[in-house]
């Protein structure tokens, strides 16, 4: 876990571009590949990663303020890491699901209604968020900031 504002939000990149690259591969295999093109792809995941890092800065002290103030054992950090996880996927779902929806009306149309189209994204998304974030995106991120970035964050020791 991020011990200082650097590693916080170099590990909230690592985050992004993990849980941003799963989200835009599961949902052009769910609405097709017709329109696809590397340059569109690309484009499209810059974008995204933009505005999910935007999101996410504002997400992440709420759903770290929400889990500090839930019972459970917190001398653990996996109990912390477990339960800001269930704090954050679902509000950054709810979230990037609008997001998702706008990008889905201006490349292929939604048809019917806008709020059956959001409960449908948000559920659909949010069955592949979790399950990304705890079992792939989570423990990735944490392993390459611990092996990449807090040696390189840590103060040197004074030895005599």
């Amino acid at each position: 876990m991020p011990s200082n504002r650097k590693e916080g939000i170099i590990f909230g990149i690592f985050m992004c571009f993990g849980m941003v690259l799963i989200m835009t591969v599961y949902n052009t295999a769910l609405h097709g590949f017709s329109s696809f093109t590397v340059k569109s792809a690309f484009i499209q995941f810059v974008v995204t990663f933009i505005v999910a890092f935007i999101v996410e800065s504002f997400v992440e002290p709420k759903a770290r303020k929400l889990a500090l103030s839930l019972p459970y054992d917190k001398s653990k950090e996996i109990n912390f890491i477990m339960v800001i996880s269930f704090c954050m996927v679902p509000m950054m779902v709810l979230i990037m699901s609008v997001y998702g929806l706008i990008l889905t009306e201006l490349m292929i149309g939604i048809e019917g209604s806008i709020f059956t189209a959001y409960l449908k994204t948000v559920g659909l998304n949010f069955i592949v968020a979790l399950p990304s974030q705890l079992l792939i995106v989570g423990p990735i991120s944490r392993k390459l900031l611990a092996k990449f970035i807090k040696p390189l964050t840590q103060k040197p020791e004074l030895t005599m």
